[in-house]
């Protein structure tokens, strides 16, 4: 009776040292994959700080693993399969080369997605809605929007009668929309004459992209977001004034970089749902039940010091309904 006593013993405290050794283990930090063109890309901060609204601080009870391609598509399946190799437990995306690369690389991994696309027309997701596979996220109709910017910019400059549409050439090749189609069909119904200026990523020559679009008596510019032009904005709007050609931007920073006008989805908004969209995965959602979400905030940005460099007045009706004026 005594043996089975100390053997009763013995067995109880070697489970309890079980249960305190296992108590005492770390819980696992999740770790995020974040793919960007580059470190300074803005919207890298609002990801940031609504992860720590959800909960999340880095180092802490999450790590977040950020590689940056610097506009070099060629490095972006090295990168999107290193990411895979360290088994991340969520990858976010944005560029379409990156939402692509990643696709191909895994059909496990969950892909948060922050697009510029129709995520159904090019094949992400099966439907809006119930998206099905690995990947879900964000879109923010960045074309469907081309009707509207054409409107706001014959409001704003009354006079236009071509309008440029400087877009990356390379992206047709790719087998990818340039955007200028788009544009197109809108501007037919406006009977706004379209103007193409392509730009391809072995030759940036923008100055001869103006110069051509001068020749073909262009008075009014809608530079395309796209990961070659994107980090050109600057340089573009300086020549857009340098023509005093009234310019529109698909993206809120090109009227902070200085161009004239630019109206989008609030960027900063998407990537704040990109981190929504981590915290439900981590939490055990799957990307396939989680619907994609279309943008409901749009930005209105006027340039009020480049309307005065190319000698145009914004009217009054245009300026009220802006959501904010650089003076």
């Amino acid at each position: 009776m005594r043996k089975g006593f100390f053997g009763f013993t013995l067995s109880a405290m070697l489970f309890a040292l079980c249960v305190s050794a296992h108590a005492q283990q770390p819980a696992k930090v999740p770790r995020i994959g974040f793919l960007a063109n580059t470190r300074l890309t803005p919207t890298i901060e609002p990801f940031r700080r609504k992860l720590q609204d959800l909960g999340y601080i880095e180092g802490k009870n999450i790590r977040v693993e950020y590689r940056y391609f610097e506009a070099k598509r060629d490095l972006i399946p090295t990168l999107v399969t290193e990411l895979v190799q360290m088994n991340v437990d969520v990858l976010v995306v944005g560029a379409p080369p990156a939402i692509r690369a990643a696709r191909q690389a895994t059909k496990t991994i969950p892909i948060v997605m922050v697009t510029n696309q129709d995520p159904v027309a090019v094949g992400y997701v099966e439907s809006l809605a119930r998206p099905g596979g690995n990947t879900t996220g964000v879109t923010n109709l960045t074309r469907e929007l081309g009707g509207k910017r054409l409107e706001l910019l014959k409001e704003i400059a009354p006079k236009l009668s071509r309008v440029g549409i400087l877009h990356n050439a390379d992206a047709l090749e790719l087998g990818f929309g340039t955007g200028f189609k788009e544009y197109e069909a809108k501007a037919r119904a406006l009977k706004i004459p379209l103007e193409s200026m392509p730009i391809r990523a072995s030759n940036l020559d923008f100055d001869g992209a103006f110069r051509a679009a001068a020749k073909a008596r262009v008075n009014a510019l809608i530079t395309l977001t796209h990961i070659v032009l994107n980090p050109y904005q600057k340089q573009i709007a300086r020549l857009a004034v340098k023509h005093r050609l009234p310019s529109m931007g698909e993206r809120i920073e090109y009227s902070e970089d200085g161009g004239l006008i630019s109206y989008s989805a609030d960027e900063d908004e998407r990537y704040r749902r990109a981190a929504w969209y981590v915290d439900k995965i981590l939490k055990g959602a799957k990307p396939a039940d989680l619907p994609v979400e279309q943008p409901t905030k749009f930005e209105l940005v006027i340039n009020l010091k480049t309307a005065k460099q190319i000698g145009l007045t914004v009217p009054q009706s245009v300026l009220f309904r802006a959501d904010r004026v650089i003076k």
